[in-house]
């Protein structure tokens, strides 16, 4: 795949850079704070190659990519500066005022985690495979190699502040270096020893408690928050001359013994709280617990909320040691996982078969987000036989009490931190989650009729859309037509302005600059027209649409008027491009239309 022509039509599609505020990766998604998202084109999107699907929630626009989404956004960055730098300005201020408190939570948490997510899942991973180990007797704890490895999985959790005090900087816009010194400070060797000591310390006669601020995580995000308040006020206060010194001075001078004496007591206020308000759940009934938790855990993912039930878990497992909600959220994994190998089983239909294949794989590896939206969610009923087959699995969970050692994100590698009180419960409730959702897609989630399966839509008499000279796809001055990544079609070089349609049918999307147009007839092609090569930096000048979205049309009605002259005058291509989008759908596909003959779909 071109990694670089996907991120280019990404932005495009997006609306353009202008029209980004920030941009960030998680395990599978493009996650992107825009000026506009109705500016964004979803049916385009969907509609390329290399993304699965689009979501719109928690204050984000996010492009669901899968396993290659860092590869994807390594090339996005390399078409703007400020998407690396995560640039903001009064645009970006001015968009946040306007969402609610909740999604500027959600996406302040989850912008938080998701850079070091990779790092936090590998070492919750290698914790459980030492416990596998010792248990079988393969390594004893007095050995050096476990030793060693105990020590590589147990630094980012212990030094856990560090790292969210530097992407919690990022993200508010502070001095990541003063974040982490004062992150570092709340985890320094002598001053624990201090302040676990009989006597305690005190700062000037203001007492400090004793606590520990390892693998802990809201003190920290509470300090860095306070801290997005007075670094600015100092930089104000300072000329420019001593700034560079004196801001970085007074707020560690002061954020220091602030969030020891204040925001530590708040923060494990906060901590306790949720902690308490979800124990009680848990203690009222454990299966009833986990029969909620197990049901809707991956409807949470799909809002994403669950970065809030993330934090919770990272939380008690610092404070208690344990936590019983990861091996529930396990099982549902599980559940998601068994419903794409239903459909990967069932369906004859090769394009959802190579989805759903690997999907299942990247779920059992507790990615699910390729198998909610490019196969459970879109076919729905796998994802109904998903929820009932992870919360009858999560009630078992729960019955049994099991719970985690250690954080980790759930799927197969997750399974020995597991190990302890209950965990055959555990098992029943993993093999229930991913059989059970297995079987009953099977027997009933997927259609097995051959409509379903594959598209037919007969001959599609073409008649000519704009006059000039047709030329082969392969000739246009772009890699992502000229591949065929978009999908197979013709183009023609225009000797006047005026597009009109090729058929009849549906305006399926309209670009935001009127460069481009996607319609759909009533048998179901998609055929993208484009017009010109990198016109959408334009803005819409030089071109008008005739017609709007989800109008119905006539063959040879009139679509977009553009100025060929003034689009060449400024340097472009003004090459006019048909690709059908969903040219994979269809077997023995042929596109063109010398002599007005047909599109052949077989």
């Amino acid at each position: 795949m071109d990694y670089k022509m996907l991120a280019k039509q990404i932005v495009e599609d997006v609306g353009g850079s202008k029209n980004i505020i920030k941009v960030w990766h998680c395990a599978t998604r493009l996650r992107f704070k825009l000026v506009d998202e109705q500016k964004a084109d979803t049916a385009a999107l969907e509609a390329l190659a290399g993304v699965v699907t689009v979501v719109q929630s928690a204050g984000q626009y996010q492009v669901v990519v899968g396993n290659s989404v860092g590869k994807v956004y390594e090339e996005l960055i390399q078409l703007d500066d400020r998407f690396d730098n995560q640039v903001t300005n009064r645009v970006a201020e001015d968009n946040e005022e306007n969402q609610s408190l909740i999604n500027k939570l959600l996406a302040f948490v989850s912008s938080v985690f998701t850079p070091f997510l990779g790092a936090l899942a590998a070492s919750g991973i290698l914790k459980g495979l030492l416990i596998l180990a010792a248990n079988f007797k393969l390594l004893s704890e007095a050995d050096g190699a476990y030793q060693i490895w105990s020590a590589s999985s147990d630094a980012i959790f212990y030094f856990l502040p560090l790292f969210i005090g530097f992407t919690a900087a990022k993200q508010l816009r502070v001095n990541q270096f003063v974040a982490v010194t004062i992150a570092g400070a709340l985890v320094y060797p002598n001053l624990i020893t201090l302040m676990s000591e009989g006597g305690g310390l005190e700062f000037f006669g203001l007492p400090i408690q004793s606590a520990t601020y390892s693998a802990s995580v809201i003190p920290i995000l509470l300090a860095i928050w306070v801290l997005s308040f007075i670094e600015p006020f100092f930089d104000k206060l300072f000329p420019e001359s001593v700034r560079n010194i004196f801001t970085p001075l007074l707020s560690i001078m002061i954020m220091v013994p602030v969030t020891l004496i204040v925001v530590e007591p708040i923060g494990n206020i906060v901590s306790s709280a949720l902690a308490t308000a979800l124990g009680s759940v848990y203690s009222f009934s454990p299966m009833i617990a986990g029969l909620i938790l197990g049901a809707i855990h991956q409807v949470i993912v799909i809002f994403g909320v669950h970065w809030a039930l993330i934090t919770l878990m990272i939380n008690n497992i610092s404070e208690f040691g344990q936590d019983p909600w990861l091996p529930i959220v396990c099982i549902a994994v599980f559940a998601q996982a068994g419903s794409a190998l239903g459909v990967f089983l069932k369906t004859k239909d090769k394009k959802m078969k190579s989805i759903a294949g690997s999907a299942f794989i990247t779920a059992i590896f507790s990615i699910t987000e390729p198998a909610i939206y490019g196969v459970n969610l879109k076919l729905k009923k796998p994802m109904y036989f998903a929820l009932i087959a992870s919360g009858i699995g999560g009630a078992i969970a729960g019955f049994g009490q099991v719970q985690a050692s250690t954080f980790t994100f759930p799927g197969i590698l997750a399974i020995p931190t597991y190990l302890g009180t209950g965990f055959g419960f555990e098992v029943v409730g993993l093999i229930v989650g991913l059989c059970g959702a297995t079987v009953l897609t099977y027997l009933f989630g997927v259609k097995t009729s051959d409509e379903t399966e594959t598209k037919t839509a007969g001959d599609l008499i073409v008649e000519t859309p704009i006059d000039g000279k047709r030329i082969e796809l392969q000739e246009v001055n772009d890699p992502a037509f000229s591949t065929g990544a978009m999908g197979k079609g013709f183009a023609v070089v225009p000797t006047e302005d005026t597009l009109r349609a090729p058929f009849s049918g549906t305006v399926s999307a309209i670009f935001p600059t009127n460069h481009a147009i996607g319609l759909t007839t009533n048998s179901g092609v998609e055929l993208l027209i484009h017009i010109g090569i990198d016109t959408v930096q334009l803005n819409g000048d030089y071109f008008e649409a005739l017609v709007s979205q989800g109008q119905e049309i006539k063959a040879g009605q009139a679509l977009i008027r553009f100025d060929n002259e003034k689009i060449q005058a400024a340097g472009y291509d003004t090459t006019v491009i048909f690709v059908v989008t969903n040219s994979s759908e269809f077997e023995n596909l042929q596109v063109d239309i010398l002599q007005e003959q047909p599109i052949q779909l077989v």
